[in-house]
């Protein structure tokens, strides 16, 4: 069970304005390393809304001396290598990595990726799958919600009781066993195929 989980904390509504990120690498379904920093949002993509601020707390003078994102997308593909991102609503952070890169004029990295909502759904039976209910399920509990680095961790945690409680080894085995799939970014030259 390897995988990397990611965490974008965002300024404004554009998925492109990514604030923070945090990560977490899982090897043999145990976490092994963490990493969280702030990101200067992409030019024209950087105004801070009040209520994103008052989400996460992030202002913008504390990304002021933050690496721009360009700089950020070479440490994320540093930290993750090839390895599949896992997210609580995915579809949401793997837009922030697509959207920000289009914003910078960056090649998004085709990763492979898997949504924790997805599959907590699948496993779990809760009132609410937002990522405080579904880590407490797995185990996971106190953390500090709207950290992208606590909230990458929480999410590794979903993925690796999730595997436990399927019986599976890695995140294909997972994916099949609760009826997701495992989505993929499409790589550069498809991108312009399609557009």
């Amino acid at each position: 069970m390897d995988f990397t989980a990611i965490d974008f904390e965002t300024a404004n509504a554009s998925t492109a304005s990514a604030c923070a990120v945090g990560l977490t690498r899982v090897r043999d379904g145990r976490v092994v390393a963490t990493a969280g920093w702030l990101i200067q949002p992409p030019p024209g993509h950087d105004e801070f809304h009040p209520r994103n601020i008052e989400i996460h707390g992030i202002h913008p003078e504390d990304v002021r001396s933050a690496a721009p994102w360009t700089d950020q997308l070479d440490r994320i593909a540093a930290f993750a290598g090839a390895d599949v991102l896992v997210a609580h609503n995915a579809g949401f952070d793997m837009s922030v990595l697509r959207r920000a890169c289009a914003a910078t004029g960056d090649q998004c990295p085709p990763y492979r990726y898997l949504c924790s909502v997805q599959v907590a759904r699948r496993v779990y039976e809760l009132p609410s799958y937002s990522l405080p209910f579904a880590a407490a399920e797995a185990g996971f509990t106190g953390f500090a919600h709207h950290d992208a680095a606590a909230d990458a961790l929480a999410c590794a945690h979903i993925i690796i009781d999730a595997a436990r409680r399927t019986g599976s080894g890695d995140l294909d085995t997972l994916a099949a066993a609760v009826g997701v799939r495992i989505g993929a970014i499409p790589a550069p030259e498809l991108l312009h195929a399609v557009a």
